[in-house]
């Protein structure tokens, strides 16, 4: 556990992604069976401890530890795990029950803990570490690590590690189990490679890199529409049909509908939608994300969830036809495929992505431009010549989205982030008004962003929070509402959720106004004349 902990204590005070890699791969190639199997499923969201939750360690912590002390020191430091892991009253040495365990051991202890047992089993087992041991515990006991790591990076450090192809173990990863022996055994014992070709696997998605300003031979490339859904993976193979988002989730469980209606033997790339006439969509197309995002992160659908907001594919490429792998063919024999395939798949749920037709640059420009479709972000270009690869290569696939929807909003909340920025206050909540304010209007809230500022803007931003707090609210603080941001968006719909009835798609603080007055922020009318 010792080397583990040391290893999350350095990641988190890392910030070069190539340093981190090398931590992880450094520690990989030196950890013993299993324990370095154990830590790659932590780093990854594999691990699952159904016992450790928050409110549990709340009460062991509560305890221990005088509530109030507690409480401002959680307030302060703004990660639980980190404030129980300081307070923990470490007991004597004859109080002890056991030395420091092993991360497998520390696996076994979580994995076989009840919830009747483990505000007593948690505790002795928190006895045994220091202070790094506890907080790396507790990371990975609750699943949210926030170092830093996504489960992307730790698989590159793995290949990194072992001079493995990343892509491999990609693929190879869904067909594993912690604490992925096989896997070890392949990468760093030289032994056959485990073979998941048989098996409904993920494959690494083709991505495409921004076009911005350059402009390209479109006799050379295809044109798309970009769709505002999420890009998911259909995998068909030994008699199971599975559902991939783009960073290897199974999400299967939320879309049962889809999946019941996949059954070819094929890999399937395409856009995850929902029909009808939600939030702006036209009935019987795609909705905007909104309505999808109703579905988003379910682990049960109901039949009325499933009426109301169907599900359906937009489909781009095709990876695996039958038993043969085709993403080394050209994409114009990918989409030829395709479009065969097209007739054995109920239309009602698959369609596949048009292509659009323009007669140079400056036509498509202009479509693009024009476009104001609920569910239309921009553009995709693909090199007809292109195979289909893993990541973003240049040259091959372009996206090329409109450009972003702004609004001057007036600051109205923020509260402290998580991770590296858990000493700021990061996460803001904006308004718009409901009338001009010398009719009477109230600022409501319209939306809440948490990117799109630099270093320097978030130490003053956090300044500002506060040096005009006027309430506070548990973690969150109230602002004088004073402070104008322009917020850009990619698109805003109706919603039932919010005060202001309506919901932003990835608001991100663009400017900081400091020369504009409150009062002249926008309306909530003028963000609603924006819905599509």
């Amino acid at each position: 556990m010792k080397a583990f902990s040391t290893l999350i204590d350095r990641l988190i005070y890392t910030r070069s992604r190539n340093e981190k890699r090398d931590l992880i791969a450094a520690y990989l190639r030196t950890a013993p069976d299993p324990d370095r199997g154990w830590a790659l499923a932590a780093m990854t969201g594999a691990l699952d401890f159904p016992a450790v939750k928050s409110a549990a360690i709340r009460k062991i912590i509560g305890e221990r530890v005088d509530p109030v002390l507690f409480a401002l020191s959680r307030d302060y430091v703004g990660d639980t795990a980190e404030t129980v892991s300081l307070l923990w009253p470490t007991p004597d040495a004859a109080e002890r029950v056991g030395s420091e365990p092993t991360l497998s051991e520390t696996v076994t202890a979580l994995a076989g803990m009840t919830r009747a047992s483990v505000l007593r089993e948690l505790p002795l087992l928190l006895d045994r570490l220091d202070a790094n041991g506890r907080f790396a515990l507790l990371k990975f006991a609750t699943g949210a690590m926030r170092i830093g790591v996504s489960a992307r990076m730790a698989k590159l450090a793995f290949a990194h590690a072992f001079d493995v192809s990343s892509d491999d173990v990609e693929e190879m990863w869904h067909a594993l189990q912690p604490p992925y022996a096989e896997l070890f055994a392949w990468a760093a014992g030289g032994e056959e490679k485990p073979d998941a070709s048989a098996l409904p696997v993920f494959r690494p998605f083709m991505l495409a890199v921004p076009l911005e300003e350059r402009e390209i031979d479109l006799s050379q490339f295809a044109a798309e529409w970009k769709w505002d859904g999420i890009r998911v993976q259909l995998v068909h193979m030994g008699g199971e049909t599975r559902l991939y988002s783009r960073g290897g989730d199974d999400i299967t469980g939320a879309f049962p509908d889809v999946a019941a209606d996949f059954s070819l033997p094929a890999v399937l790339d395409g856009e995850l939608l929902v029909r009808g006439a939600h939030q702006g969509g036209e009935e019987g197309g795609a909705a905007s994300f909104n309505a999808l995002q109703q579905r988003l992160g379910r682990k049960q659908v109901s039949a009325a969830m499933l009426a109301e907001y169907p599900a359906f594919v937009r489909l781009y490429d095709i990876l695996v036809d039958g038993a043969e792998d085709v993403r080394a063919l050209p994409w114009t024999q990918r989409r030829a495929r395709l479009e065969a395939l097209m007739p054995r798949l109920p239309a009602s749920r698959f369609d596949i992505s048009a292509l659009i037709e323009a007669a140079d640059f400056s036509a498509l420009a202009t479509l693009r431009d024009n476009a104001r479709d609920a569910a239309i972000e921009g553009l995709m270009l693909k090199l007809r010549d292109s195979p289909y690869v893993p990541g973003r290569r240049v040259g091959l696939w372009y996206k090329w989205k409109r450009d972003p929807l702004t609004a001057d909003c007036v600051l109205m909340y923020a509260q402290r982030g998580s991770g590296k920025r858990s000493s700021f206050y990061s996460d803001y909540t904006f308004g718009c008004w409901t009338a001009p304010p010398e009719e009477g209007g109230e600022i409501v809230p319209v939306g809440k962003a948490y990117s799109g500022f630099t270093d320097e803007e978030l130490k003053w931003l956090d300044s500002f929070v506060r040096k005009h707090t006027v309430q506070r609210f548990g973690p969150v603080r109230e602002v004088e509402k004073t402070l104008v941001v322009e917020v850009a968006f990619d698109s805003i719909h109706d919603s039932k959720r919010h005060k202001s009835g309506l919901a932003m798609r990835f608001p991100r603080i663009a400017r900081i106004r400091k020369d504009k007055p409150a009062a002249e922020a926008d309306l909530v009318e003028t963000l609603r004349r924006q819905i599509v």
